[in-house]
C-alpha cells in the first residue's frame, strides 16, 4: 500500500509560432470567463437585479475568495495549481466567515461584519512572513481541456437550475396564486433569524432554541449583511447557483488532487453534476427517496455542506499522505459539523475503517489517522452537544427499514428472486456512477487516500440502511461525495491505461454524448407515461421495474457487443484492450438522462409537485415586508395563521403546522406561527402545539382582545405587531379600538399594540 500520491503534472504547453505569452494566458482564462458568464447570464435572465449580481460578485471575490485563498496558502505546505488555491480558498473563506459572523453577532456588531475580510487582508499585508502569500510561483499549469470540462459542467448544472428552480420561483410573489416549494420559506426564515440573532432561534416560535444544522443559513445572512442584498434575492437567486458552481469546481480540483490526474477531477465533476441517477421513468422518480443530485435546490444546507465536505476530504487526504495541515482539517471539520449533521459521521466511519485497514496491513498504529480522527471526533462532539443538543431527529436503529417494503408480503415474485433483485436495483439506482471504483481496485496500487474514499463511499449507504428515518437519506448523499471522487479516479486511470490517440478520445467523448442523447429520446418515448408517482398498483416493487428494464436493455446490448468485440478487434486493431473502458463508460453514462428528465418534470409540475408546492399569496408577503421595514429586529409578531390545512383548535388537533411565510419575509420572530419543523418534534410534524397556554394567548389576542391581554403580550413576549389574515379569521372588531391599524391591503391587516 503506497503512502503518497503519484506525481503527475500537466505538461506546459508552449506558445505556438507567432503567439505571444499574453495571448496564451488570455486563452487559458477563457473557460473561466465562459462559465462565469453563463452563470451571470442565467441569473440576469431569471430576474436577478444587475446591481445585486454585481454586489454578490464583489462579495465572493473580496469577502470569501481573497481572504480564504490567503489563509489557505498559509496553511498548505506547497503550491500546486492556482485553481486549487482559489477553490480551496473559497471553502476556507466560508469557514472563516462563520467565525467572523459569530464574533460580530455576539458583540452585536453585525453592521460591521464587512470588516472581517479587511482584517485578514491587513494581516497578510502587514506581517512580513505572510506577504509572500500574495504572489505565488511554481504553479503547475492547468490543462485547457480540464478547464473547458469544468466550465461545461458548471454551465450545464446552472442551466438545469434555471429550469427546475430559478425560472419557477419569482424572487417575490407576483400574484395571489403564486406557489412555492414548502421548504424555501422555512430556509429563508432561518436566514432572516441568523441575520439578527445569535445564536439563531426557531423564528416560528419566539424564544425556542434552534438545535439544528444552521451554518448554511448564517452564510446566507452574511451575504445579505456584507453585500447589502435583499435576503429573498440571496435565497431564491444567488446562494444556490453560487454554491453549486463552487461545488463543481471543488469536485474537479479535489479529484485531481487526490488522484494526481487532472481528468480524474473532470470525470468526477461530470459524474456528480451532469449525470443523474440510473432510472428509466417519466416523470423522473426517486424510488429510494435519496438521490444525490436531484432537487438539491430544495435544501440549501446540503449544497453548502458539500462545498465544505469536499474541501475537508482534500485536507484529510493530504494529511494521510504527509503533506497536509491539521489546522486546516480542524477548521473545515468544525465548519462541516454544523453545515449538515450527516457529514462528519460518514467521515468518522471512513477514518475508522481506514485506521483499521492500515493497522492490519502495516502492523503498526497509523498515528496520522488517529490524529485526524481525534480532530473530527472533537468537532462532532461540539456539534452534538452545542448545536444539536443531543437531538436525534427521529433517527432510530432499524436495519433495512429503507428498502424492506419492496419485498413485503404479499409478494408478486418468490422471495429468492425478489430480494436480490431489490438489492440490484439499490446498487444500480444509487451507485452506478461510482462504478469507476472497480477500476481503482483492479488497476491501481491502493494508497491511504483510496482506502479513505472507499470507506466513505460505503459508509454513507451503510448508515442509510442502518437507521429507520427519512433523515438518514443524507448519509447517502454525503457518502456519494467520496464515491464519485474515487470513481472519477478509476475512470481516468482506465483511460490512461487504454492509451487512446487524440482521435480515439474524441470518438469516446462523441460516443458518450450520442449514448446520452439516445437514452433521453428512448426514455421520453418508451418510458414516457406522464402520471403522478407512485403508481404501484398495490405492489411496492413495481417502482423498481423501470430500473430493471434499463439494466436488462443495456445488459443485452453489452452481451452482443462482448460477443462481437473480439472479431471486430481483428478488423480494427484499435479496439484491442479498450473493451473495459467502453463498458465502464456505458455504465457511468447510463444515468445521463436523469437531470434532463427532472427538467421535463419541473416544466409539467413546478416546484416539487402538487404535494409540496404551497400557495404563497402576494398580499401575505407584502404585509410581512411592511412589518420588516417598520419594526426593530427584536420585535415579536403574533398572527392567526398556523396551519396549511386543518385547525390548531380542533379536538383532536389536525393542524398541518408548516406555515413559515411571516417569519420568512418579515425577518422577525413570531410568537406562534407554524411549529411543524420545530427541533423538539424530533423529525415529525405533530399537529398539536406543545405550549397550549401560549397558543391560546396568541389566538385570543386576535379573536377576543383585551387591554390586559395586550399588556401581557408586550411585557412577557415583546409582541409589537398583530398580523391578521382575514381569509383565515376576520379577527375581533375590538382590534381597531385596542390597537392601531398600521397596514391594510384588503386581505392582511397589521395592528400595532399601544
Amino acid at each position: 500500500m503506497e503512502d503518497s500520491a503519484p506525481t503527475r503534472v500537466a505538461a506546459r504547453e508552449p506558445a505556438g509560432p507567432g503567439q505571444r505569452a499574453g495571448t496564451t494566458a488570455a486563452w487559458r482564462w477563457l473557460p473561466a470567463g465562459a462559465g462565469v458568464g453563463a452563470l451571470a447570464g442565467v441569473l440576469l435572465a431569471t430576474g436577478t437585479p444587475a446591481p445585486d449580481l454585481l454586489r454578490y460578485a464583489a462579495y465572493v471575490l473580496f469577502a470569501v475568495a481573497l481572504p480564504g485563498t490567503l489563509v489557505y496558502r498559509w496553511l498548505r505546505p506547497t503550491p500546486r495549481t492556482f485553481v486549487e488555491d482559489v477553490a480551496m480558498g473559497i471553502a476556507v473563506g466560508l469557514a472563516l466567515e462563520l467565525a467572523a459572523w459569530a464574533t460580530f453577532s455576539a458583540l452585536d456588531l453585525r453592521s460591521w461584519l464587512a470588516l472581517w475580510p479587511a482584517v485578514i487582508v491587513a494581516l497578510f499585508a502587514a506581517v512580513p512572513r505572510l506577504r509572500r502569500h500574495w504572489r505565488v510561483h511554481g504553479y503547475t499549469p492547468t490543462p485547457l481541456g480540464w478547464s473547458w470540462s469544468v466550465a461545461g459542467a458548471t454551465t450545464f448544472f446552472t442551466l438545469y437550475l434555471s429550469q427546475v428552480f430559478l425560472a419557477r420561483n419569482p424572487i417575490l410573489p407576483t400574484s395571489e396564486d403564486t406557489r412555492q416549494y414548502l421548504d424555501l420559506a422555512y430556509q429563508l426564515s432561518l436566514a432572516g433569524n441568523a441575520k439578527h440573532q445569535f445564536p439563531p432561534q426557531l423564528p416560528q416560535v419566539a424564544g425556542e432554541p434552534l438545535y439544528y444544522h444552521w451554518f448554511g443559513y448564517a452564510h446566507m445572512a452574511s451575504v445579505s449583511l456584507i453585500g447589502h442584498i435583499d435576503l429573498p434575492v440571496v435565497a431564491l437567486r444567488l446562494a444556490i447557483p453560487g454554491l453549486c458552481a463552487a461545488a463543481v469546481l471543488l469536485t474537479a480540483v479535489v479529484g485531481w488532487r487526490i488522484s494526481g490526474r487532472p481528468y480524474a477531477g473532470a470525470a468526477a465533476a461530470a459524474l456528480f453534476w451532469v449525470v443523474g441517477e440510473f432510472n428509466f421513468t417519466d416523470p423522473v422518480t426517486a424510488p429510494f427517496g435519496t438521490q444525490a443530485t436531484f432537487v438539491v435546490w430544495h435544501g440549501m444546507s446540503m449544497i453548502y455542506s458539500w462545498v465544505l465536505l469536499l474541501a475537508l476530504i482534500a485536507a484529510i487526504t493530504c494529511v494521510l499522505e504527509k503533506a497536509g495541515s491539521y489546522l486546516l482539517v480542524a477548521l473545515l471539520a468544525v465548519a462541516s459539523s454544523g453545515a449538515k449533521a450527516s457529514s462528519l459521521p460518514v467521515v468518522l466511519v471512513a477514518l475508522g475503517v481506514t485506521g483499521v485497514t492500515l493497522l492490519a496491513a502495516r502492523r503498526r498504529v497509523p498515528w496520522l489517522v488517529v490524529a485526524v480522527g481525534a480532530i473530527v471526533a472533537a468537532a462532532q462532539v461540539f456539534a452534538t452537544a452545542a448545536l444539536f443538543h443531543f437531538q436525534t431527529y427521529g433517527l432510530v436503529v432499524d436495519p433495512l427499514a429503507q428498502i424492506r417494503g419492496y419485498w413485503a408480503a404479499p409478494p408478486e415474485w418468490p422471495a429468492w428472486i425478489l430480494v436480490p433483485a431489490v438489492w440490484i436495483a439499490v446498487l444500480l439506482n444509487l451507485q452506478a456512477r461510482t462504478a469507476g471504483i472497480v477500476a481503482v481496485l483492479r488497476y491501481e496500487r491502493l494508497r491511504p487516500a483510496h482506502v479513505f474514499l472507499l470507506a466513505g463511499a460505503v459508509a454513507g449507504p451503510a448508515l442509510w440502511l442502518t437507521f429507520g428515518s427519512i433523515n438518514s437519506q443524507y448519509f447517502t448523499r454525503a457518502g456519494f461525495t467520496f464515491g464519485v471522487l474515487l470513481s472519477g479516479a478509476g475512470y481516468a486511470a482506465l483511460v490512461e491505461r487504454a492509451r487512446l490517440s487524440r482521435e480515439g478520445k474524441a470518438a469516446l467523448a462523441a460516443g458518450t454524448v450520442v449514448l446520452a442523447a439516445a437514452l433521453v429520446v428512448v426514455e421520453i418515448g418508451y418510458a414516457g407515461r406522464p402520471q403522478p408517482f407512485p403508481s404501484l398498483d398495490g405492489w411496492p416493487a413495481a417502482a423498481l421495474v423501470p430500473i430493471w428494464q434499463l439494466a436488462a436493455g443495456l445488459g443485452a446490448i453489452g452481451l452482443v457487443a462482448a460477443l462481437l468485440w473480439r472479431p471486430a478487434s481483428r478488423v480494427l486493431p484499435g479496439l484491442r484492450g479498450r473493451g473495459p473502458l467502453v463498458a465502464l463508460t456505458v455504465v457511468l453514462a447510463a444515468g445521463a438522462p436523469g437531470l434532463v428528465m427532472d427538467v421535463v418534470k419541473s416544466v409539467r409540475v413546478p416546484n416539487g409537485g402538487p404535494y409540496t408546492a404551497i400557495g404563497l399569496p402576494r398580499s401575505r408577503v407584502e404585509a410581512a415586508r411592511w412589518v420588516r421595514d417598520h419594526s426593530r429586529p427584536d420585535d415579536v409578531l403574533a398572527t392567526n395563521v398556523h396551519c396549511l390545512s386543518g385547525s390548531a383548535t380542533a379536538d383532536p388537533p389536525d393542524c398541518d403546522a408548516r406555515s413559515f411565510w411571516l417569519s420568512a419575509y418579515s425577518e422577525r420572530s413570531v410568537l406562534v406561527e407554524g411549529w411543524g419543523f420545530a427541533p423538539r418534534n424530533n423529525g415529525g410534524t405533530v399537529p398539536a402545539f406543545w405550549d397550549a397556554p401560549r397558543l391560546l394567548l396568541n389566538d385570543s389576542a386576535i379573536s377576543a382582545p383585551t387591554a390586559d391581554l395586550f399588556g401581557e403580550l408586550r411585557r412577557r413576549y415583546r409582541v409589537r405587531y398583530l398580523v391578521v389574515d382575514r381569509q383565515v379569521s376576520p379577527g375581533s372588531g375590538d382590534l381597531a379600538t385596542l390597537a392601531a391599524l398600521r397596514y391594510d391591503n384588503g386581505r392582511l391587516a397589521v395592528y400595532e399594540l399601544r
